[in-house]
């Protein structure tokens, strides 16, 4: 009898000690750090800023100095951090990756990979409004307001905001949507697989995502360019030449063909808004859809339902629509 007590207590105890060893080691929390810097400037300033991962807001403020405000984490396990995360932190803290020559400021680069193993640097920037401003970041979103520029923001995954930008502007994500309002010059934009939004551009318009939808507004006058692998195109306001191509989505265009309108896709349907009196050479066809126009129309050669070769008013610039099975439509407005 006291023999199988022992046993039992033996067994119970084994039990015990199999769990301890089997039991998840203790969460470590985050760490976390920051550094803040101010640098005194005295004309435009030529800006560069870079992250491997973390967020870039760049913001306008006095014309004098540039702050920088930087949030440091480390990923939330630390057996791929590393356990010297905390120490790797405070050493950033205290010799922030921060570079100034005059006028120009580097920030961010930093190439020891094993300090910056697993971390991230968010910035928020405050700059005067005359800043040329360079940015990217593996993996965050972008947000840029104010500044002359040029400005020119990358993103590997995340979404790219620039608004109120006073000269060219080019914004690229990998896998985000790229957003673009009042900008005073010509814009480029690109994005793998993310939709392209650009309201109030004055110059020339650049624009291709493989899967999103693009709508650009101009107010000004350039040409534009766009193309989609699926997504919708909307372009309004061009007073320019406009050349845009989408796989399978639907393109509308509303403007005055000052240049050549191209306008292709593969299977869907086509629409085109013009002032009344506007004079142009239509070719329009379709393999299996239907054409339409408002637009009193001259034609030339054999009459095809589906495909259309016409002089409108007195001639002009080209304007070419071909789709595949889709709709055509010409509108007046």
């Amino acid at each position: 009898m006291k023999l199988t007590r022992n046993l039992q207590l033996a067994s119970a105890a084994f039990a015990l000690a199999t769990l301890a060893v089997m039991a998840p080691a203790p969460a470590h929390a985050a760490a976390d750090g920051h550094f803040d810097k101010t640098l005194t400037v005295n004309g435009p300033v030529d800006m560069d800023v870079a992250t491997g991962s973390g967020n870039i807001t760049v913001r306008t403020g006095d014309s004098g100095k540039v702050e920088i405000h930087a949030r440091i984490h480390a990923n939330d396990n630390w057996f791929s951090a590393g356990r010297d995360a905390e120490s790797r932190i405070q050493y950033i803290e205290q010799h922030p990756p921060v570079e100034q020559n005059g006028n120009t400021i580097t920030i961010g680069h930093e190439n020891d990979r094993d300090l910056m193993r697993n971390i991230s640097i968010s910035y928020e920037i405050v700059t005067p409004a005359q800043t040329r401003l360079h940015s990217a970041t593996g993996s965050g979103n972008q947000t840029v307001d104010g500044v002359a520029g040029p400005v020119e923001s990358t993103t590997g995954s995340g979404d790219v905001k620039l608004s109120s930008i006073g000269s060219d502007a080019t914004a690229r994500a990998g896998s985000g949507d790229v957003t673009l309002s009042n900008v005073k010059g010509n814009v480029r934009a690109a994005s793998g697989s993310g939709a392209i939004h650009a309201d109030g551009v004055t110059g020339g318009m650049n624009a291709s995502t493989g899967s999103g939808d693009i709508i650009l507004s101009q107010t000004g006058s350039g040409d534009v360019q766009a193309s989609s692998g699926s997504g919708t195109v909307e372009i309004n306001g061009v007073k320019g030449a406009v050349h845009v191509g989408t796989g399978s989505g639907n393109i509308r265009a509303q403007g005055t063909p000052t240049g050549n309108w191209l306008l292709h896709t593969g299977s869907g349907d086509l629409t085109v808004q013009l002032p009344q009196k506007t004079s142009f050479e239509l070719y329009a066809r379709t393999s299996s859809g239907s054409i339409n126009s408002t637009f009193p129309i001259t034609l030339q050669g054999r009459i095809n339902p589906r495909e259309i070769h016409a002089t409108v008013g007195s001639g002009g610039p080209t304007v070419d629509l071909r789709t595949s099975s889709g709709t055509i439509r010409i509108e007046s407005r």
